[in-house]
């Protein structure tokens, strides 16, 4: 199985990154790739619960690769870390199938707290460089999250998120119409309107008043 998932990734590179020429070059030349298969065999001692080994296989791939996988992370097959330089991907993370992570991304946790703390990517996601997720929610399969985004909360399918911190700024392909931003004109009409409005209700009490000496 371990083999098997190694071999889906260095056709996931051959297929998604047109730098990539040949599975050879792939397998000896590209660090991402390097990662992986560091982490296919940490996480392997992982869940057989020999940590030490384990974490110590994790150090060893981040030394050569520049790229940090806890080995707990959970990653799926077909993936691609392009350039991969600061990738960090946390104990509790999963990753789906087919997904596409650039270098400076992080699937990180907030708090301290045990348990599952980093966020769950669906299949077909990709990451854009520098990006940060964090926290423990899903992000649905098809999303892309742009470059530097901070997303905190969980996406649905087939979003596009933008900014920091992130929001849908695509769904279906469809994008969304950004938010109506408040001008100093708009105040100003707002104040003005008030002050109708008070003019009103004061003329409206006058009137009661009078109404009510008859």
């Amino acid at each position: 199985m371990i083999f098997k998932d190694i071999w889906l990734d260095i056709k996931a590179v051959q297929e998604r990154d047109p730098a990539a020429r040949s599975a050879l070059e792939v397998l000896l030349l590209y660090q991402g790739i390097h990662a992986l298969i560091w982490h296919r065999f940490a996480h392997w001692f992982y869940r057989h619960k020999m940590f030490f080994i384990a974490r110590l296989i994790s150090q060893i791939a981040r030394f050569f690769t520049l790229i940090e996988i806890h080995p707990g992370a959970q990653l799926g097959h077909g993936i691609l870390i392009d350039h991969g330089c600061g990738v960090v991907i946390g104990e509790t993370a999963v990753v789906g199938d087919n997904c596409t992570i650039y270098q400076g991304v992080t699937l990180g946790g907030v708090g301290t707290q045990k348990g599952k703390r980093h966020p769950t990517l669906g299949s077909n996601v990709m990451v854009g460089a520098g990006a940060k997720i964090l926290g423990a929610f899903e992000v649905g399969d098809n999303c892309n999250i742009a470059a530097n985004a901070v997303l905190l909360k969980p996406l649905e399918e087939n979003i596009t998120a933008a900014g920091i911190p992130a929001r849908p700024v695509r769904i279906d392909g469809v994008r969304v119409p950004e938010p109506q931003a408040v001008t100093q004109e708009h105040v100003c009409m707002m104040e003005a309107r008030i002050r109708e409005l008070e003019e009103t209700v004061q003329m409206l009490k006058k009137e009661l008043e009078g109404q009510n000496r008859i």
